[in-house]
């Protein structure tokens, strides 16, 4: 059996995980990622490389795995069941195995729609909660979806995501209870601004204890201007951005929004830090990575533990 990933270990060890975010360009300039890692590397347990996010063609996720590994990240792999049918999804998840990627953030992907290639077909052939099974099985079961077996089965600590936020609200921990059924290790969230309903909705998950089943990493992220807290707040579906966010921004100079922002970011982190079944945070902050130390530092997180 292949070790363990360092994030496994991690949570495992009961310590606080800290993940991030890397967002691969639409390009293949290697040296995006090489930079982005710089800032990232020391300061979380494993890096989310983002596959094809907001439906936009970018370089491969498994791709900039490899590159941002070579650097000194421990990666995590992302995989939408939007653009794969199943027989390419285990394709995939037998080489990222093989290239040593050990985790995977099961996703069923945004709608091609809303990329720049709304033309493209969507394949949609499982969903998230099947390909999180299906990963399971390859794994624990060493066989294929249609039964055939595996000789070597990929060992990777599966994740999945969930929103807290979205409507109906009542459907939330049921559907997160489906995840943690089909095999999820690691639950990511949407991000958090509405702390009130975030401490709710992980009531709810207590009660039906699945914060023993799953570890849950609760998604944070800095706001850079009052613009994108606006824009998140009317435009993206499922967040959950307060008024009192909007107006905490407006209320200090326009030069200063983004340290505010900052603050926001480190205020609502050590909130959240404090409700029980919290496992770790899952830190995004796509193209502006270079402020991803100071916040993991701010909120006392540095140095990051060390697993073997």
């Amino acid at each position: 059996m292949k070790s363990k990933s360092k994030l496994e270990k991690i949570m495992e060890s009961g310590h606080f995980a800290v993940t991030g975010e890397l967002g691969p360009p639409a390009s293949a300039d290697a040296e995006i990622i090489k930079k982005k890692a710089k800032y990232l590397k020391g300061c979380v347990d494993a890096v989310n490389v983002t596959d094809g996010q907001t439906a936009v063609a970018r370089m491969a996720s498994w791709a900039a795995c490899l590159l941002g590994k070579a650097e000194g990240l421990e990666p995590t792999v992302q995989m939408t069941c939007r653009d794969r049918n199943r027989i390419a999804l285990q394709m995939d998840i037998l080489g990222v195995a093989a290239l040593g990627i050990n985790n995977i953030l099961c996703l069923t992907g945004d709608h091609q729609s809303f990329g720049n290639h709304p033309m493209a077909k969507g394949v949609y052939d499982l969903d998230s909660i099947q390909l999180i099974k299906m990963v399971k099985d390859m794994r624990d079961e060493k066989k294929f979806q249609c039964g055939d077996e595996i000789a070597v089965e990929p060992r990777l600590f599966i994740g999945a995501a969930a929103n807290p936020f979205a409507d109906p609200f009542e459907y939330r921990v049921s559907r997160l209870a489906k995840k943690a059924a089909a095999g999820a290790d690691f639950i990511q969230t949407q991000i958090i601004y509405n702390v009130e309903k975030f401490a709710k909705w992980m009531e709810a998950v207590r009660e039906k204890g699945l914060h023993e089943k799953v570890k849950i990493l609760a998604g944070v992220a800095p706001i850079k201007s009052v613009g994108a807290a606006r824009y998140m707040q009317t435009r993206i579906p499922g967040m959950d951005v307060p008024d009192a966010v909007v107006e905490r921004l407006r209320g200090v100079p326009k030069e200063e929004v983004s340290r505010e922002g900052i603050k926001l970011c480190v205020d609502i982190i050590n909130q959240v830090r404090e409700i029980k079944g919290v496992a770790g945070i899952h830190l995004m902050a796509i193209e502006w990575e270079e402020i991803v130390p100071e916040i993991v530092e701010r909120v006392g997180l540095l140095p990051r533990p060390q697993v073997s």
